[in-house]
């Protein structure tokens, strides 16, 4: 299901938007400090019988229109703070050749992934741990082998994954296998 399809349904269910949430929230008091998931759900589940996807929905809007928003940089910096800046060089050798491709290259930066987009269409993303540097790609139709391998449940946008677990490991052909998904959207 969509953001927006959550939305919707919530609003045909309840004949409430986000706002007027928001505002019973901010009553309640559960908008204070860093806005914790835990208690707008079981709020939302008692009195609206919303599920927990229809839940952090609402939750996504609150923390967007109440907490400051990084930038892209600054939401990219603190993906690699910690344990993963080990992938920091290898991101960064990674997009100076992605961002060759030409024209329309921009990045989305969330919580748990960098989301690699042409024209506003994601051909890529990019997850870290500090031990791995995943790298899905969208490329529907393409063979499965020991190294492209089938993405799974691991992320539903993508069809496929290619999985470091060495800087030295970003090569020709895992950015052949990001052209190809680059030329595709396009």
């Amino acid at each position: 299901m969509t953001f927006q399809a959550y939305i919707d349904t919530i609003k045909a269910k309840t004949g409430m938007d986000p706002g007027d949430f928001q505002k019973i929230a901010a009553e309640k008091g559960l908008l204070a400090g860093d806005i914790k998931a835990g208690p707008i759900q079981k709020w939302l589940k008692d009195d609206y019988d919303l599920g927990p996807g229809h839940s952090m929905a609402l939750i996504s809007v609150f923390r967007e229109t109440l907490l400051p928003q990084p930038s892209k940089e600054e939401a990219i910096d603190r993906f690699f703070l910690g344990p993963k800046a080990v992938w920091q060089l290898t991101w960064d050798e990674l997009m100076s050749k992605v961002m060759k491709f030409g024209t329309g290259v921009a990045l989305q930066p969330t919580d748990t992934y960098i989301g690699i987009v042409r024209a506003g269409k994601k051909f890529a993303i990019v997850a870290t741990t500090a031990t791995r540097m995943d790298v899905g790609l969208k490329l529907k139709g393409e063979p499965v082998t020991d190294r492209l391998a089938a993405s799974g449940n691991w992320n539903a946008m993508c069809t496929h994954r290619v999985q470091l677990f060495d800087g030295a490991e970003l090569d020709d052909q895992l950015l052949g296998w990001l052209r190809e998904a680059y030329d595709r959207v396009g």
